[in-house]
């Protein structure tokens, strides 16, 4: 446990690139170091126990995860794919497999077997010769009606040009153009007469406007209210504003002047009361009370922090070598025995066991089921020559000859594997080869 001071050349060292300092410096004086051992040794002592508690049900956990919780849970998710495929997916599948694809094939079928087919042969056979007929009896027609509207189309354009447009141009030429002009030249006369009555009539009106709606009310506005308002407003800053002058100047600005004095005396009283009575006490106590006690309580907090984090990191490696302490224990007294009478007892007498009693054991059994089988097979070769005498017997012999069942072959014995031991070379991988190698060394 570091129960020193830091020294301090170490918050002077540069740091590097990229990497900032996670413990800045900080001052430290009697009382952090006089603090630090007594909290770190009662920190470390009620740490310890929980660390091991925690690693050990850590370990519990993950063995109960890892061997219990997640095989369960993979054997149900099994489980639950199934039943889900067994009951929303497989009877789709099937329907869709053997229901709706034969069905829809079967209804594509007799949709081009009753229709598709029909309607080819129907457009093939008849609706296209049909159509190719129209199409030439139109064309026939088409060129014929071609001709003959080109016939009456040039015989109607020259009767249009000889009967209408020419007599129509000669007219539009000889007589209307000429009217035309005149009526225009009798419109510019007229509308030249009526332009100048227009102007004067409109100057005449224009006046008579001006002289009923508009000369009365500048009149009215010049000569009338423009002098009444300035006499108005004279009056109004002679009986109103010079008196309101004199009055703010004179009696309201001295007597604000004096209610201001009297407040700002009264104002420093005040706050030199407050200050006095109320504000330096409390900076007193702030200064010389709560900051010293804020102060060692934030260090004694600080330095309770820095003991359990150390508290756990050591409780981690303590437990880390009781972990390590006990699993050697548990190979020492367990697994080492068992492997040991596993390899040197369990091993030579089963391959005694197998050698001496299975091999002889099994090879006897065989040997009976074989004896047995072949005196099975003789008694009912046996029974079916009696049977076959006694038919002979009743019925007689038929013409077709008899087959003659063949005599029961030998069954060919089965070959029994050699005993395979277990390879006795010095450098064979075992379940504790390294402990082992550990306390031969």
């Amino acid at each position: 446990m570091d129960l020193e001071k830091r020294p301090a050349h170490r918050a002077e060292q540069p740091q590097p690139p990229g990497q900032a300092d996670r413990h800045p410096p900080q001052a430290e004086g009697c009382l952090a170091v006089a603090i630090r051992l007594p909290v770190r040794i009662i920190v470390l002592v009620l740490v310890v126990p929980v660390r091991l508690v925690w690693d050990a049900l850590a370990v519990c956990g993950r063995f109960l995860y890892f061997r219990g919780l997640r095989p369960v849970g993979r054997a149900f998710g099994a489980v639950l794919t199934w039943l889900f495929k067994a009951v929303f997916v497989w009877p789709w599948v099937g329907l869709w497999r053997y229901v709706v694809v034969p069905v829809g094939v079967a209804l594509a079928w007799l949709g081009r077997v009753l229709f598709v087919v029909p309607a080819v042969w129907l457009y093939r056979s008849v609706l296209t010769p049909v159509g190719h007929g129209i199409a030439w009896l139109a064309r026939g027609i088409g060129r014929g009606i071609a001709v003959t509207a080109l016939g009456i189309a040039a015989g109607c354009a020259w009767l249009w040009r000889y009967l209408v447009a020419i007599p129509a141009a000669w007219l539009y030429a000889r007589v209307l153009t000429p009217i035309g002009h005149g009526i225009a030249w009798l419109a510019r006369v007229l509308g030249a007469g009526a332009a100048a009555a227009g102007r004067g009539v409109g100057a005449v009106l224009t006046w008579l406007f001006k002289a009923v709606f508009v000369w009365p009310w500048v009149g009215l506005w010049r000569y009338v209210v423009v002098p009444v308002g300035v006499a108005l407003a004279w009056l109004g800053r002679v009986l109103f504003v010079v008196p309101a002058v004199w009055l703010y100047r004179s009696v309201l600005t001295p007597v604000g002047h004096g209610i201001a004095w009297l407040g700002r005396g009264i104002w420093t009283v005040v706050a030199t009361l407050c200050r006095w009575l109320l504000v330096a006490p409390v900076v007193a106590v702030w200064r010389w009370v709560l900051a010293p006690l804020g102060r060692a309580v934030a260090v004694v907090a600080r330095e309770v922090g820095d003991a359990l984090g150390h508290a756990w990191r050591v409780a981690g490696h303590l437990s880390l070598v009781v972990g390590r302490f006990l699993a050697k224990l548990l190979r020492w007294i367990f697994v080492e025995p068992v492997r040991w009478a596993y390899r040197t007892v369990l091993t030579p007498v089963g391959h005694v066991v197998r050698d001496a009693v299975w091999r002889p054991a099994a090879k006897a059994v065989k040997e009976v089921r074989r004896a047995t089988r072949q005196a099975l097979a003789s008694a009912r070769e046996s029974v079916r020559q009696a049977r076959a005498d006694v038919r002979r017997m009743l019925f007689g012999t038929s013409k077709q000859a008899v087959p003659v069942a063949a005599p029961p072959q030998e069954p060919v014995p089965v070959p029994i594997p050699a005993a395979r031991r277990e390879p006795v070379a010095p450098g064979a991988r075992t379940l504790g080869s390294s402990t082992t190698a550990l306390t031969k060394d």
